[in-house]
């Protein structure tokens, strides 16, 4: 493995510049790959805190967040090394010592909200865990009642202790029957990591069902994990005495796949997306069918070609395998440029709306009732600086700026950097007159 390519201070992604301005009007053309989910790579890499020796996750995306999630796993105590493989893509590599420190650090953990999914594993292999609560992306309130009250089954102590997340389990984790209220991937993965070194069974219903939390299962079974269910709404998993460490390739990332699907979509372009298993995207992709697009799925590819202009359709965002909600901006700006009027429900976060009134810069005509957005399509937008609220916000405003009449400038792009690799070299490579550039300081239009 070559020396470490990703550090917190200087991550390849991020550089010293937080504008991206893309020229409209403009087609998304030609073939752009993607690599491993980041909702999956940083639960895996939580994983290798399950065994004791060296694991390595491969295809790992080159962004912010794995350098976090590194440095969280450092001060944990384990070795972390960012590297390349032979093919180019990503890897790193976890060294884990037999005693691990159970405390993960505010400063850290406000910065990245996947941190708490150290707790379940700390907790398995410490009997105990210190992890601050999370922040993350401000897209509404996201508790952690169903991993507290779900440990809680499995026989920890836990509290709440000056932002601190404090849990107990001195005699270890017992195997418990664990009802989820509402099918949380974060819960669902914490829950799991604990219960595959708990004794006796544990039984997760409503479980989430997403591609990444069949990830986290597989590199899990790799492990010595014995999981039955895995894709299902129940998880039956009985405890080992101990794990041993692998090496594991992370599943690619559906969202990062289905920006592009919708970039084709609304520029009337024509993309081929490599490196995701279509099914991931299959309501998404159905979607665009409706609003007059053609897809073409193939085993780990598939191509959207939109010649005409988009027609209108309705979305509305619920758990896998439903809607992505983290496709909802996409789905937003697609309305935007349509031909009719499309009602647009989000179901999973509150917050998720915050970055409608960037969209209207635009020159959108978009009003929002509590979960609902009402979106009239109109023939182009117009150019105009915006800000990214969220990563998938910025992602979803530098699209829209492609079907603008100008330079459209995109503010706090640091955002975007956590969760796309290379987004603007991928913009170019689709032909894409995009940039960076400096933040100029502009008093009158302040982002705080």
């Amino acid at each position: 493995m070559h020396s470490s390519v990703l550090t917190p201070d200087a991550p390849p992604t991020m550089a010293d510049v937080d504008v991206i301005e893309v020229e409209g009007p403009a087609r998304l053309t030609g073939t752009v790959p993607v690599v491993g989910a980041k909702n999956s790579a940083l639960k895996l890499m939580a994983a290798a805190l399950l065994a004791e020796g060296t694991s390595t996750i491969t295809n790992v995306p080159r962004i912010t967040d794995m350098a976090l999630m590194g440095e969280v796993l450092r001060r944990l105590g384990a070795d972390v090394g960012f590297g390349t493989e032979a093919d180019g893509s990503g890897s790193v590599t976890i060294d884990v010592p037999a005693v691990l420190a159970p405390e993960a650090d505010y400063d850290l953990v406000r910065r990245l909200r996947a941190s708490i999914c150290v707790l379940g594993p700390l907790l398995a292999r410490c009997g105990q865990a210190r992890v601050a609560h999370p922040g993350g992306d401000a897209i509404g309130s996201r508790g952690l009642d169903m991993h507290v009250s779900g440990l809680a089954r499995m026989g920890a102590e836990i509290t709440s202790e000056h932002g601190f997340v404090v849990a107990h389990a001195p005699a270890g984790l017992s195997g418990g029957e664990i009802w989820l209220d509402f099918p949380s991937v974060g819960a669902t993965e914490n829950l799991l990591m604990a219960a595959v070194l708990a004794r006796g069974t544990t039984v997760i219903d409503n479980a989430a069902r997403e591609p990444e939390i069949i990830d986290i299962c597989r590199m899990l079974a790799e492990m010595g994990a014995k999981i039955d269910g895995a894709g299902s709404s129940k998880l039956v998993i009985q405890g080992v005495d101990a794990l041993q460490p692998v090496r594991h390739a992370t599943v690619g990332d559906r969202i990062v796949a289905g920006t592009w699907a919708f970039g084709a979509a609304m520029t009337r372009g024509d993309v081929t997306v490599t490196g995701i298993d279509p099914h991931f995207l299959e309501i998404a992709l159905d979607k665009i069918v409706q609003a007059g697009g053609l897809v073409e799925m193939r085993e780990d590819s598939f191509r959207v070609v939109m010649a005409d202009r988009p027609r209108a359709v309705d979305v509305v965002t619920l758990p896998f395998p439903g809607f992505a909600t983290d496709l909802l901006p996409m789905a937003i700006a697609l309305a935007t440029v349509s031909d009719g009027v499309s009602m647009i429900t989000e179901n999973i976060f509150d917050g998720r709306f915050m970055f409608v009134q960037e969209m209207v810069r635009l020159g959108a005509d978009i009003k929002t009732d509590g979960h609902h957005a009402v979106v009239r399509g109109r023939p182009s937008l117009s150019s105009a600086e915006v800000r990214a609220t969220d990563i998938r916000a910025g992602a979803g405003l530098v699209i829209a700026g492609l079907c603008t009449d100008g330079t459209t400038t995109v503010r706090h792009a640091h955002h975007i950097d956590r969760g796309y690799p290379d987004f603007v070299a991928d913009l170019k490579s689709l032909g894409i007159e995009a940039r960076r550039a400096e933040a100029p300081a502009d008093p009158e239009y302040s982002f705080g």
